[in-house]
């Protein structure tokens, strides 16, 4: 019995490395989940992080009345659009880098992300119907940061921002060692980011 091709499917890649230079491992792994997706007929939208000038964001008042910044009302086009996103990062002192962080805390506003002041946490979720991923780089093992660090940033990640404005399932690859990869091990990991792509997955 033969499975079923992937149904098309709409996807936003966000690559979180503040460096934007090609040859990082962040941006050959989207390449590669990127190249895997348009072979299976999926429609690819990609947004580097590092490529955006905006403001961080300094106090409550800023996040919940101030307009979002013109140079990230695209990045909003496109989560609207997605409907499978995959958020690419290299793990720095044990958390996504801070221009990343500032990044979602811009995009996630009230009444865009999440409801506006005074809703109900348990109410409708504003980016629900969505699926996402998340791609993590790191020198320590993977095995190490998943069970003695319990992975802590990306289960934050994953609960209290992406879980909390409405996306499900949300999905992991930790990907350790990367500074003893070598080229077969790159090889070997773009394989699988092409493979996770051609499902978008």
């Amino acid at each position: 019995m033969t499975s079923e091709p992937p149904a098309k499917r709409r996807i936003l890649l966000i690559e979180g490395h503040p460096d934007t230079d090609e040859q990082r491992l962040n941006h050959v792994l989207a390449d590669a989940y990127a190249q895997g997706a348009v072979e299976a007929g999926h429609a690819i939208h990609r947004l580097a992080v590092g490529a955006l000038d905006f403001p961080l964001l300094r106090s409550q008042h800023a996040w919940q009345h101030e307009p979002v910044p013109p140079s990230l009302r695209g990045a909003q086009g496109d989560l609207v659009w997605a409907q499978h996103v995959v958020i690419f990062f290299p793990l720095w002192m044990g958390d996504m880098p801070a221009l990343l962080k500032g990044f979602l805390e811009q995009v996630a506003r009230p009444g865009f992300a999440v409801g506006p002041e005074g809703a109900s946490p348990f109410g409708p979720k504003a980016l629900g119907g969505r699926s996402a991923r998340v791609i993590v780089t790191m020198g320590m093992p993977a095995l190490v940061y998943r069970w003695f660090y319990r992975a802590h940033s990306v289960k934050a990640l994953e609960r209290n921002i992406l879980g909390l404005v409405g996306f499900a399932p949300v999905n992991e690859t930790l990907i350790g060692g990367v500074d003893t990869l070598g080229d077969k091990g790159v090889s070997k990991w773009t394989r699988k980011l092409q493979k996770l792509g051609r499902a978008a997955s």
